[in-house]
């Protein structure tokens, strides 16, 4: 019997974690990455590695893609929409029907700002910047392709991501931590290896058309999560800063902009998922165990 194929567009840090699992299991990977060290290195590891952006169509999709058992999409959108349905939309309709699952990695930047209130996954969409309406336009791209071939996709929205190398214990061991002054408000986030852990779940029970929040049970101040980190480490917590006086670059301050809280009932109830990380405390303790 054949071993099933993954191809990701997109071996990102979200990504890298569930191929190492399913390189485990036996599975035959392949995807793209944007430059050709990446490309090299990734095929050191057995992964068929391809260059691909926007500007860099794969030179041979058809071939590329033989074979795809699993698909799945961590290219973010950008000015232009998205590169892998703008560049190689009519290989994927012509393979629909060869593809078992589909999933598409999103954001719950989606939902914009709620004033702290709960957002799941039927809430209207109300993304505040433009980072967030690409995204919106790329869902909506998406679900029109699997409309029209029968790609069975999946949409996962990501909340802040955060394991080995990307938390809060690196920010304070790099001397840059802050904790930022702003009363009432909440960020939803989850450790890289439960994205994973979710994807798959989604494997085990697809439901083609269905939407996930990918998140933990616990939405938290950061300023928090950020005291907790170097409560850890044992390092003393800088002190609050007013957002207003932080420092702020354009690019945070769309983070900042949306206060709410994701529930994720869905993949519980749906996907039977239980999170090894259910919040940030059971997260960054493992990370500061294991040194990451």
């Amino acid at each position: 019997m054949t071993a099933p194929r993954l191809f990701c567009f997109g071996i990102g840090y979200s990504a890298q974690v569930l191929i190492e699992q399913l390189q485990a299991a036996g599975w035959r990977i392949a995807g793209t990455t944007r430059s050709a060290e990446k490309a090299a290195t990734l095929r050191a590891q057995g992964i068929e590695a391809h260059v691909f952006d926007r500007g860099h169509p794969l030179a041979d999709p058809d071939a590329a893609l033989a074979g795809t058992t699993h698909l799945l999409s961590s290219v973010p959108p950008d000015a232009e929409g998205d590169a892998v349905i703008d560049q190689h939309g009519d290989t994927l309709r012509a393979l629909a029907d060869q593809i078992e699952w589909a999933g598409y990695l999103s954001t719950t930047g989606v939902y914009g700002n709620r004033d702290g209130g709960w957002v799941d996954e039927t809430a209207e969409l109300a993304p505040t910047s433009d980072r967030s309406r690409r995204r919106v336009a790329a869902e909506t791209a998406w679900r029109e392709l699997s409309d029209a071939s029968g790609l069975p996709l999946h949409i996962f929205r990501l909340a802040g991501i955060y394991g080995p190398g990307r938390s809060p214990l690196d920010s304070v061991r790099a001397g840059r931590a802050q904790r930022i002054h702003k009363p009432g408000h909440v960020f939803s986030r989850i450790h890289v290896a439960d994205i994973a852990r979710v994807l798959r779940a989604s494997f085990a029970r697809p439901d083609p058309g269905r939407i996930y929040n990918v998140c933990d049970d616990q939405p938290a101040d950061p300023a928090t999560v950020t005291a907790y980190a170097c409560e850890l480490l044992g390092a003393a917590p800088p002190p609050l800063v007013p957002i207003e006086q932080a420092g702020l670059s354009d690019m945070a301050w769309t983070f900042w902009r949306d206060n709410k809280r994701v529930d994720n009932t869905r993949l519980h109830d749906e996907l039977d998922v239980e999170l090894a990380y259910p919040d940030y405390r059971a997260g960054l303790d493992a990370l500061a165990q294991q040194g990451a």
